[in-house]
């Protein structure tokens, strides 16, 4: 990037209202949220997504605060245009295009990623609701809490592709979060499921798949 001002693109307040709508909705559409914890996390996320897309469409408040140091560090950028908000490639060198940057290219996929894997865990998630019975086919038999990994590598992929001084800020409580809503899933599963919940939590890690699984192999019902 040179040093030619770019039209600003902030203000778009119509933006920040269009993005979280949508990002909102799609994840309510595979989350489903019923319990008073489920609409907890389901909040705390739209609010992550309100403060990103604040930031990104409407008023660049962590550019705003941090533009006199970013102008010492690296002159001849005009740091309140557009591109200049995907602060990982501009501080890495990054001068091209910024949605083709490594960071933008790499966020893309968590955030995709992030959510094919939610939409995949509420279908079985579903299934195994509609015969009252535990989830352990697809997603769930390689991680026990797929959807609140969903979760995290949605907000871990917008966190590389736009940060700012409130996600950052967010982001560690968004994951305390969801895994303490993990561990209670898991306490009134095993208070239901008794024995058949505990084989499977030992055969099944919480969030980081194994390389190889011996033993279960989604069987559990």
């Amino acid at each position: 990037m040179n040093g030619s001002s770019q039209p600003s693109a902030y203000g778009l307040w119509s933006l920040v209202i269009i993005n979280t709508l949508v990002f909102a909705v799609f994840a309510f559409s595979f989350y489903q949220p019923k319990t008073r914890r489920d609409w907890r996390s389901l909040g705390a996320f739209i609010a992550f997504l309100l403060a990103l897309f604040t930031e990104m469409y409407g008023f660049p408040l962590t550019i705003y605060l941090l533009s006199g140091w970013l102008t010492t560090r690296l002159p001849g950028i005009d740091w309140f245009s557009h591109d200049a908000g995907h602060l990982p490639e501009m501080l890495f060198g990054w001068r091209g295009e910024p949605h083709f940057g490594p960071f933008h290219l790499a966020s893309n996929a968590l955030i995709l990623g992030g959510f094919v894997l939610l939409a995949s865990a509420w279908r079985v998630l579903h299934a195994a609701q509609q015969r009252d019975g535990l989830a352990t086919t697809g997603p769930y038999e390689h991680i026990r809490h797929p959807q609140y990994a969903a979760f995290i590598l949605i907000v871990t992929g917008f966190l590389l592709q736009w940060p700012t001084i409130l996600t950052l800020a967010m982001y560690p409580i968004l994951v305390y979060m969801y895994v303490r809503l993990a561990r209670r899933e898991e306490a009134d599963a095993m208070t239901r499921f008794g024995d058949t919940y505990r084989a499977y939590m030992a055969a099944t890690p919480a969030y980081f798949p194994r390389l190889s699984r011996p033993g279960h192999r989604g069987s559990i019902q």
